[in-house]
């Protein structure tokens, strides 16, 4: 019955192909449920991913680029120009890679392309994690406490009297992107300038912003982690945010 409504309103909007514009499982899911609805699949790849089961599964598939996904999955011209080679007239951009890019969601409606997610002007409240912070506090939910700002270059200092006040572990967190890039616990404060530095460059790196810090979150005293919504953020101009981290509810 989903199915079908969601079947029934895509046809509604003209969406005959989509373009997937992603790899690996994610890919492979969402190129199996248009199938199942009727609906033309495309697949985009790296030279890396050529012979990729998220290639097969689709009907059609297009070289993007060379291995780097910088230069082949995160160039929105590149995919842009696969869409419109293969008549595809939506995108489905899984997670990751452009999934939260609002850039990409103004690129596809300006080429008449549908956007298959959330519209940009969402993306750019919620994709910079020490503005979404900054938002749900405005709406009330809870959040873990932590900085409320970039740690900008030249305040290592002050960020570290911040973590030590949060008490360790820390989380140091990339202020955009994800995918766990620009993400470095912290469990000892003699570690932390190292893991700042590393954080901004891999941050830089994969995003072209900084990073942020925020507190952890543990099941227990084992290396299960929960992904919790309490993470405390902060962030810094190779941006990165940090927080601290309990066990069993406890403060450690």
């Amino acid at each position: 019955m989903a199915a079908g409504a969601v079947l029934v309103g895509f046809a509604a909007v003209g969406i005959r192909k989509i373009l997937i514009a992603n790899r690996g499982e994610i890919a492979v899911r969402v190129a199996r449920t248009c199938k199942e609805m009727g609906i033309g699949t495309v697949a985009i790849y790296s030279d890396a991913d050529r012979a990729a089961l998220h290639v097969r599964s689709c009907d059609e598939a297009v070289r993007v680029g060379p291995p780097p996904s910088r230069e082949s999955y995160l160039v929105i011209d590149s995919v842009i120009a696969a869409c419109k080679a293969t008549g595809a007239d939506a995108v489905h951009p899984g997670y990751g890679f452009l999934s939260e890019n609002a850039k990409f969601a103004r690129a596809c409606a300006g080429a008449g392309i549908t956007f298959i997610g959330p519209p940009p002007e969402a993306m750019e409240e919620m994709g910079e994690k020490t503005r979404a912070r900054r938002k749900a506090i405005e709406a009330g939910v809870p959040v873990v406490p932590g900085l409320k700002e970039p740690i900008p270059e030249g305040g290592e200092t002050a960020a570290k009297d911040s973590a030590r006040s949060l008490g360790y572990p820390i989380m140091l967190k990339a202020a955009a992107g994800g995918g766990g890039k620009g993400m470095r616990l912290v469990t000892d404060p003699k570690d932390f300038d190292s893991a700042l530095a590393t954080a901004r460059r891999e941050a830089l790196g994969a995003f072209g912003t900084g990073a942020s810090t925020s507190r952890r979150r543990w099941r227990g005293r084992g290396t299960s982690r929960s992904r919790s919504s309490a993470t405390r953020t902060a962030t810094a101009s190779g941006s990165v945010s940090a927080s601290a981290a309990y066990s069993g509810g406890t403060r450690r």
